[in-house]
């Protein structure tokens, strides 16, 4: 069993930056893509980011995109997401999941395994 914990949320200001960390606890960590995604109030999920199992692969949604910054260590079984520039609209919670797919998926039914989530709240 996989379970995922996501840390590193909080408040910012707009032009400030955080990182999340996404710790694994299952086995098996560097053969999972994993990916971010965040859910807005009263919004969708949606994609963020997602990078490939062996790390060499990345893929961000345009609204990130130059902004954000994906990144694994297998050795650690944890995944990072630096967020720079960080705009109010970037304000959800952040979500991590790992999925099988050996490519970079940015469907949610292409994911195994989600976290519970990190709130990110940027103000004006």
């Amino acid at each position: 069993q996989v379970q995922l914990v996501e840390s590193g949320g909080g408040l910012v200001q707009a032009g400030g930056s955080l990182r999340l960390s996404c710790a694994h606890s299952g086995r098996r960590f560097s053969s999972y893509a994993m990916g971010w995604f965040r859910q807005a109030p009263g919004k969708e999920r949606e994609f963020v980011a997602c990078i490939k199992w062996s790390g060499g692969s990345t893929y961000y949604a345009d609204s990130v995109k130059g902004r954000f910054t994906i990144s694994r260590h297998n050795g650690k079984n944890t995944v990072y997401l630096q967020m720079n520039r960080l705009k109010p609209e970037d304000t959800a919670v952040y979500y991590c999941a790992a999925s099988r797919d050996s490519g970079v998926p940015s469907m949610i039914l292409e994911y195994d395994y989600w976290g519970q989530g990190t709130q990110v709240t940027v103000s004006s």
